[in-house]
């Protein structure tokens, strides 16, 4: 492993630095703040540290672990809430908890068996349990249940709003895992009991989801998994209706529909992303579909590109972002659309794009997509380089047609849609095939 300067680490995300703590075996670095982590990383290369307190670095977490063994454990959420929601920043979670049995499916504690926030723990502020808060003063602050509609947050958390759609200061945090476990759409009316916030928290946190829509959470969370569903080849084209020659072409030539799994594949400057944003400005006219638009790895210009345009992104990634950085991002968007599919509705996750992703992530990500047998779809279209395989349509672009400017520049030999007389008729698909005919006699 290469040695990195200071400098280097400071310009690198905190996921690649607790990944490269992870390869050195520094104890506890999830709890470093970064500055800490960078000297712990620096010292542990072997490089000079920044002071000469970077010694007592990776032992502090040890001490706090031997020091917190003694105190009382304390129920809590599953993450700290974010200090300031209305600046649109994405929380800080305290750290993640493992699951604990028992009727609370969202009661959870971390491997200390408290909740504290990264902030007042980095900042050696006293956590509860330092302070002497026990458990009977602990549980006083369970007893008032509250009620409200879940809003989702781009990083995965969310919110229950009190008094829907404004938000308030009696506005009760709900942790990303709780969100994920309950699979929480946003609009879901919830309830359960309510922490006061502590020491750097701004929101009160929900220990538990106990009802969803007026159902039992658990028997919403042990319903049937998104993946179990039955699922069936698309059968409702999506109608496009565009004038647009790019479009058109899409539409006529490789069809897709609710459910379907779709790349536009092409080699730099085949003109991916222009097609997907042609496709973003037709789809969001149309009615009964929830649309999500996600960029991880594009320019940065595209990025403010895509949010003047008809469709503002859930999430957006620069190229410089690590892959996992942008798996996760994508992931997220995935996620939410998953919920809304299961619970009946139609969504559409548009990506852009799946090529600088791990290509597990990216093909677990487009397999996502399904046209739930009697239920709501979800359909995933993303730009790549080449096809990732087990699409059900496959618009391929060519560079030559698109540098030229002759549109529609679609190869349509390497395009196809499976099965497409469930979207265009037998006559459509017979078309179809002698378009390609032709394209091959050429």
């Amino acid at each position: 492993m290469s040695i990195l300067d200071r400098d280097a680490l400071v310009a690198s995300p905190l996921a690649d630095l607790h990944a490269l703590a992870s390869e050195l075996s520094i104890d506890g670095y999830r709890r470093l703040r970064k500055d800490d982590l960078i000297d712990a990383i620096i010292a542990r290369q072997g490089g000079a540290p920044a002071s000469d307190g970077d010694a007592d670095v990776e032992e502090r977490p040890a001490r706090r672990r031997r020091r917190r063994a003694a105190e009382p454990e304390i129920e809590a959420a599953d993450e700290a809430p974010p200090e300031d929601e209305a600046d649109g920043e994405e929380d800080r979670p305290a750290r993640r908890r493992g699951r604990r049995g028992g009727r609370g499916r969202g009661r959870a504690r971390d491997e200390e068996g408290e909740a504290v926030s990264d902030e007042a723990e980095a900042a050696g502020e006293e956590t509860p349990a330092e302070a002497g808060e026990t458990d009977d003063e602990e549980r006083g602050h369970e007893d008032e249940i509250v009620e409200g509609e879940v809003e989702l947050l781009p990083n995965g958390s969310g919110f229950l709003r009190v008094h829907p759609p404004e938000p308030s200061e009696d506005d009760v945090y709900v942790s990303a895992a709780q969100v994920k476990r309950c699979e929480l759409v946003p609009g879901d009316r919830i309830s359960g009991p309510r922490r006061a916030p502590r020491r750097s928290e701004r929101f009160a946190s929900l220990i538990r989801v106990d009802t969803i829509n007026g159902r039992p959470a658990d028997e919403v969370a042990d319903s049937t998994r998104f993946d179990d569903l039955p699922a069936a080849y698309p059968s409702e084209r999506f109608r496009l209706g565009s004038d647009d020659p790019t479009i058109k072409a899409i539409e006529w030539l490789t069809p897709f529909g609710r459910g379907s799994r779709v790349s536009i594949v092409g080699p730099s400057r085949a003109g991916k992303t222009e097609a997907l944003r042609r496709l973003v400005a037709t789809l969001a006219g149309l009615e009964e579909i929830q649309l999500v638009l996600v960029l991880a790895g594009v320019r940065p210009e595209e990025i403010t590109e895509w949010e003047q345009g008809p469709a503002t992104p859930a999430a957006a990634l620069s190229f410089a972002a690590s892959g996992d950085a942008q798996a996760q991002t994508v992931e997220r968007a995935v996620d939410q659309a998953r919920r809304l599919a299961a619970r009946g509705s139609h969504a559409v996750v548009l990506i852009d794009t799946l090529g600088g992703l791990p290509q597990h992530a990216a093909r677990k990500l487009l397999a996502s997509a399904r046209n739930i047998a009697g239920g709501g779809s979800l359909t995933v279209i993303a730009t790549a380089t080449e096809p990732l395989g087990g699409e059900t349509t496959v618009i391929a672009l060519d560079p030559v047609l698109a540098s030229t400017g002759r549109f529609p520049a679609l190869d349509l030999i390497a395009s196809g849609t499976i099965r497409p007389e469930l979207l265009v008729g037998e006559a459509g698909a017979e078309a179809i095939a002698r378009a390609r005919m032709e394209a091959v006699d050429r």
